[in-house]
């Protein structure tokens, strides 16, 4: 196999690019091979050598803690919990919410073999103490939901209070394009106006 078919290979294993995509990126880095091409491998070496999980709640940084951890200003008495550094950047985003997170590394699954040990709930546990809140941040899905169902049973003993994230319809959603579990959890969480 040639260098330019395992750069092929080994682009279209990232997420949203399939063979076409990643015979277009590789002749783009090519094409560009000291403007984009170098800087890129040089800065996937950079980051392989780097950045690693953060001790106390698994996010990605160079630093340990990570920034989110030591930053005094975020509150200490609550904690989010997200299935992944994807959800835990889209947090951040909306700037909303201005304590710790808590990343879990994936949902409770016994289809996939994944139990309670193979995930970050332990450490999560260890974390929470009575008046603290901790805040369920995971998919909707049947996963995420037991997952939840199970942090919380854990979590009653600590004395912290838990909350999830409200479901149902989104701002600019009609209910004509909404499945029927969106608007079952929807109707289940109504509340007076």
């Amino acid at each position: 196999m040639s260098e330019l078919d395992t750069l092929i290979g080994l682009l279209a294993k990232l997420p949203g690019l399939g063979p076409r995509s990643a015979r277009r990126a590789a002749l783009h880095l090519i094409k560009r091979r000291e403007s984009i091409m170098e800087p890129l491998a040089a800065a996937l070496r950079n980051a392989a050598a780097a950045v690693r999980p953060c001790s106390i709640c698994g996010n990605l940084d160079t630093v340990e803690p990570c920034a989110i951890c030591r930053d005094p200003r975020r509150e200490t008495n609550a904690v989010c919990v997200v299935e992944d550094l994807a959800d835990l950047w889209a947090l951040e985003r909306t700037a909303a919410f201005r304590g710790r997170y808590h990343v879990l590394g994936g949902t409770l699954s016994a289809l996939d073999g994944v139990g309670p040990e193979d995930l970050n709930i332990g450490r999560l546990i260890a974390r929470l103490a009575p008046g603290m809140e901790l805040i369920l941040a995971l998919n909707a899905t049947v996963d995420g939901q037991t997952t939840a169902h199970y942090i919380a049973d854990r979590a009653a003993a600590t004395g912290a209070t838990v909350s999830r994230l409200a479901q149902g319809v989104p701002i600019g959603g009609e209910l004509d394009y909404l499945d029927e579990g969106t608007l079952t959890a929807a109707l289940k969480a109504r509340r007076a106006l």
